[in-house]
């Protein structure tokens, strides 16, 4: 999820038993992350929940460990809390645009194209948040989305 409101990056289906951490690994995130900071020049950083490993792309909360946490380490955890849960409201987006989505409810895993059904549901999703809907997340970061027109133009490049 980026802080524009749109799902930039979308891997899976993944049995619900998966670790994340695993799923990341397999994923080729953190490689195609590298590749692009090295393109550019630059590093940029994911926050993710503590079930990943910490990298040099990837950052999460700080964990108590033989010290005490400082007042800055408590106050940066609380304040990525709030961008955590921003993440899940995009998600949380697409189940309430395609109802039908709701995996727990509705989806049979060996019966459906599950992956297919969630992947363009969510490119619909992304669609609706270029369009000014929908834009929870965009709104709480301040940033916003492109155009569709950019969008779907990036897509197809």
């Amino acid at each position: 999820m980026a802080p524009n409101g749109l799902v930039v990056n979308l891997d899976g289906p993944w049995p619900g038993r998966r670790h994340d951490s695993g799923m990341l690994a397999e994923s080729g995130l953190i490689k195609l992350l590298t590749t692009k900071m090295n393109e550019i020049g630059t590093i940029y950083r994911i926050y993710g929940d503590p079930a990943y490993p910490i990298s040099e792309y990837l950052e999460g909360p700080f964990r108590n460990g033989a010290l005490a946490l400082s007042d800055e380490q408590k106050d940066f955890n609380v304040a990525m809390a709030g961008v955590r849960i921003a993440v899940e409201w995009g998600f949380g987006e697409v189940v309430q645009q395609f109802a039908f989505l709701d995996f727990e409810k509705n989806l049979k895993v060996l019966l459906q194209p599950v992956g297919s059904l969630y992947t363009v549901g969510t490119l619909l999703t992304n669609c609706r948040v270029c369009l000014g809907h929908g834009g929870k997340v965009s709104d709480f970061f301040g940033i916003a989305p492109p155009s569709l027109e950019q969008y779907l133009k990036n897509r197809l490049d």
